[in-house]
């Protein structure tokens, strides 16, 4: 090859776009997501964004880092309505629960076969009496795998108007549900209704053994639940107590070691802390952090 034919280095550079560069550098401009979020929260301490503005940002920039198996409920805390139930040994369940959707199983837990909105059940019993038939009123499920990422996930609700997602494990298996509300509590935070939070909820675990809890929490519960003896006489709650650990209001993904727990921040505005995941100190946390989850 003629050696002439090829342009020195310097001579390809664009003089233009160098100026360019060195302008932004100079200007202070924003370079990557860390930088635009100080940006932001820059805005927010001279009173250009109110607190709930900010979230909201914050929370769409981190759905596009998030996957199904973050947010998702795990399969053992699934409510399913097997296919082959009678419906009115299902009314307990819809009645008990309140959820609006159930996931409808064929031959085994695994086998999703379509979802059930509680509304059309509930209007077919009441024409249909016994007669009623479940199949005739599913929904074909939507499945996703446990990697696909929030955003893509929003996405293919609007499009399909779906509101519920069945997540798959490699197997094909049932790993759990997202539903659109779980994917927009992480923008706007958590959105509650009659049915929302209660004891029994403030801590949830999942298959791998990590646990999603709420920073309300009071310690003596968390202590109960992981076998610990944290003090208690100066915060009523594992949040308070991470805050106070900490020195400061938490910031999300920050980590605190304590007791041979791993406690990663999940969800947290500038006052306080809402979601914690907490993992043994020795277990890997190869996924990124969980949210708050319902069905």
């Amino acid at each position: 090859m003629n050696e002439d034919q090829s342009t020195p280095p310097a001579q390809n550079q664009n003089p233009r776009r160098w100026l360019e560069r060195i302008a932004q550098v100079l200007s202070g401009e924003p370079r990557d997501r860390n930088d635009l979020l100080e940006v932001l929260r820059d805005a927010h301490d001279r009173g250009l964004m109110d607190a709930d503005g900010l979230a909201m940002i914050e929370g769409v920039l981190h759905v596009s880092e998030m996957q199904a198996r973050d947010i998702m409920i795990p399969r053992s805390q699934v409510t399913v309505l097997p296919r082959d139930m009678p419906p009115r040994d299902m009314l307990p369940t819809v009645v008990r629960t309140g959820y609006s959707r159930f996931p409808v199983t064929g031959e085994s837990r695994d086998d999703v076969i379509g979802i059930m909105l509680a509304k059309d059940m509930l209007r077919c019993f009441m024409e249909e009496g016994e007669g009623f038939r479940i199949r005739e009123v599913l929904r074909p499920p939507m499945f996703i795998p446990e990697s696909k990422r929030l955003d893509a996930l929003l996405k293919q609700f609007r499009e399909a108007r779906n509101h519920m997602s069945i997540v798959v494990d490699e197997y094909g298996g049932l790993a759990g549900i997202v539903t659109i509300e779980d994917v927009i509590e992480q923008i706007v935070g958590d959105i509650d209704d009659e049915h929302d939070y209660n004891e029994d909820t403030a801590i949830l675990t999942h298959d791998d053994g990590s646990s999603v809890v709420k920073a309300l929490t009071p310690v003596e519960d968390f202590n109960e639940h992981f076998g610990l003896e944290l003090p208690d006489n100066e915060f009523d709650t594992i949040g308070g107590l991470v805050a106070g650990r900490l020195g400061h209001v938490p910031r999300r993904d920050e980590v605190l070691e304590l007791d041979g727990l791993t406690l990663r921040v999940v969800r947290a505005d500038k006052r306080r802390v809402h979601l914690l995941k907490v993992s043994r100190a020795d277990q890997t946390d190869a996924a990124a952090p969980a949210a708050d989850k319902r069905n």
